[in-house]
């Protein structure tokens, strides 16, 4: 089963994937696919308020605020990791739950890249916003870095997210019953 639409100008067909015995969700997935990479970058930033860094959750928000950074002449965007890494100088981290994951996370924040996060505006980019789980622990984190959130931004807004006013994003991705028919 699968779920067609349209984004950026781009027609793509999202594979469902089960859940729950009673939800499926459609699986979009940027990773190598560089021309809708491209494309949702340029669109996402034709509606992205002004801002002074970028930041996402790994791992599939990490190609999109790259080209983002790219297309907009940024020389710095962050991105909060799953796993501390040896080269941090210190970490901040945050509880997350995300619809797509099985168990809960954690986000991990470099402790040198919160202080250059401090008093800046930060915007917040996602792929697909769902429960809005990852999006409100890149919220805490930024709050804890002393950054001002100037805006959230996904591609694709699904479940509850489409509901949220303080949320940007180019398309709605509806939710599926087994049969694939849209909830």
């Amino acid at each position: 089963m699968e779920y067609k639409m349209n984004v950026a100008g781009l027609d793509r067909a999202l594979p469902l994937c089960k859940v729950s015995d009673d939800l499926y969700i459609g699986a979009f997935v940027i990773f190598g696919d560089a021309e809708l990479t491209v494309a949702c970058a340029r669109e996402l930033l034709k509606k992205a308020p002004e801002y002074d860094y970028l930041i996402t959750a790994e791992a599939k928000g990490i190609p999109l605020i790259h080209e983002m950074a790219r297309q907009h002449g940024d020389k710095k965007y962050f991105l909060a990791r799953k796993k501390p890494k040896l080269y941090m100088t210190g970490v901040m981290e945050v509880d997350v739950r995300s619809i797509t994951t099985a168990s809960d996370q954690k986000l991990y924040l470099d402790t040198a890249d919160a202080a250059m996060m401090k008093g800046k505006k930060i915007l917040i980019v996602d792929d697909v916003v769902s429960t809005g789980g990852s999006l409100a622990a890149l919220e805490e984190l930024v709050r804890q870095t002393g950054g001002e959130i100037c805006g959230r931004m996904a591609i694709l807004a699904e479940g509850d997210a489409i509901h949220m006013d303080n949320l940007i994003y180019l398309e709605e991705l509806p939710l599926f019953n087994p049969d694939g028919t849209v909830k």
